[in-house]
């Protein structure tokens, strides 16, 4: 079973969701609705019954996709709007920051501590998204008996 196809639709979710500036303060909400969301669509097309396993895997790459699509939109948009003010606040507040150390790099480093933060959220989402979606027994049912044996 692909794996993939819903990871990408969850991602998407997470990544843009938690970008969008005055959106992102519900970054919890986009993380674990992103993993949610991924595993529904990946158990409704499981041939077979889903394991919370395959669930915490397919968090996983939900949230590597959200991540790096938070990466990419996030980062640069919290930048342009902020990325002054922040460096002119720690100038104000007499913070030194270390030679070669800028106000972009610190954005840089919240986008990665964001981004794998939103990683853990869609893994939890994509865990709780099998006990909740998966209604389906462990095994099979045996087939039933044969109906040509004389009695």
């Amino acid at each position: 079973m692909n794996k993939l196809k819903p990871a990408l639709l969850g991602g998407l979710i997470v990544g843009i969701l938690s970008a969008i500036p005055f959106l992102n303060y519900c970054c919890c909400i986009w993380g674990i609705g992103g993993g949610v969301l991924a595993g529904f669509l990946y158990i409704k097309s499981a041939p077979i019954p889903v394991k919370v396993g395959e669930g915490a895997v397919i968090g996983v790459l939900t949230g590597i996709v959200g991540a790096i699509l938070y990466f990419i939109i996030g980062v640069p948009i919290a930048y342009f709007l902020s990325g002054a003010q922040l460096e002119e606040t720690l100038v104000r507040a007499g913070v030194q920051l270390p030679a070669g150390v800028s106000g972009l790099l610190l954005f840089v480093l919240s986008g990665l501590l964001g981004g794998l933060i939103l990683i853990v959220l869609a893994i939890i989402g994509g865990l709780i998204s099998v006990p909740i979606f998966e209604k389906r027994k462990d095994a099979p049912p045996p087939p039933p008996p044969s109906q040509d044996y004389v009695g």
